[in-house]
This record gives C-alpha cells, structure tokens and sequence, in this order.
C-alpha cells in the first residue's frame, strides 16, 4: 500500500465527461457547478501511477442563474480526492471570465462547458487559467460513483410497493 498518491492527472473518466454534458444541459439556461474529484489509477485497473476525475460532487445549495453559479463554499468538504471544478456557460463562451479565474486558485484543473453541450464544447484550463489538454478515458468508473436509477424507477418501485401492501408505512402495522 502507498502512502502518497501520484498527483499527475491522466484525464477524465468517458461516463463522469457524459455526466458533465448532460448535467449542464439539463441545467440550461441556467449555469451548472460541481468540483471534480479523481482516484487512483491503479484503483481503475490503469498500470501506471496518476489519477483519474471519477466524479462530480454538487454542494447543497448551489445557486445558479444564466450568467454565475454561486457555491456555499462552507459546505464544501475537505476532500483528497479534490482536482478542480466544472461549470456551463449557457452564452457559449469557452474562455474562463475574471469571476472564474478568481476561483481557479483550487484545484489543478477546470472545466468549462459551453451550449450546447456537446463533445466539442468544453475545455479544460490550469489554476492561471490558461488552456490544458484533458484527455477523456474509457475506464470503468466504480460503482459508488453514480446512481444508475431515474424518477421513473422510484415511481414504478412506489406503485409496486402500494400494490404489495408495502411502502413507508407498512413498518408500522
């Protein structure tokens, strides 16, 4: 076991890029924030030492608008796993603003992803904001990194529950 993780960055897991699109997407008109978190390398069955952005932590009471997205930055934990942010820009524009570039100062990358949000529309930046390459990985993200359900599986497992005389009450009887 090491004590100290390399802290080369490899790149971005393929699914957590999709995550970032889809999520600022679905986020529009309004701008989309989350912080970037990696695991090792090895961790993902990569034979060499760095780390991989794996996930996207969202802070509980995240503010957003068409043009800033607003952290409390009080919730934000004190993770090791932390590498940098993400945020949309709904106008587009892939060149991080001076608000952006004051928040650069954590982290060792960045990530902006303009409408409309497809493969071609992000970019990744350094801590001064200058354009770095970031490449995208197909590895397999562990499984406690998403939640592969949607609105629709809780409401069929609801009704089924109902049907069953089951569902949060039946604890009681």
């Amino acid at each position: 076991m090491r004590l100290f993780r390399s802290d080369e960055l490899l790149g971005i897991a393929r699914e957590t890029m999709e995550f970032v699109l889809e999520a600022s997407e679905e986020t529009h008109p309004n701008e989309y924030m989350g912080f970037l978190r990696a695991d090792d390398a090895r961790k993902l069955d990569i034979d060499r030492d760095g780390q991989v952005i794996t996930d996207v932590l969202v802070i509980p009471g995240t503010e957003s608008s068409p043009t800033s997205a607003s952290v409390r930055t009080h919730m934000k934990p004190n993770d090791m796993r932390a590498v940098g942010s993400v945020h949309s820009h709904p106008n587009g524009a892939l060149r991080p603003s001076a608000a952006d570039l004051a928040t650069f100062g954590q982290g060792k990358v960045h990530i902006i992803v303009g409408a409309p949000y497809g493969w071609g529309d992000w970019r990744a930046f350094d801590n001064e904001g200058n354009r770095t390459t970031l490449d995208v990985l197909d590895v397999e993200v562990p499984d406690e990194h998403f939640f592969d359900f949607t609105q629709e599986d809780i409401d069929a497992e609801i009704v089924e529950e109902s049907r069953d005389g089951g569902g949060f009450l039946s604890w009681f009887r």
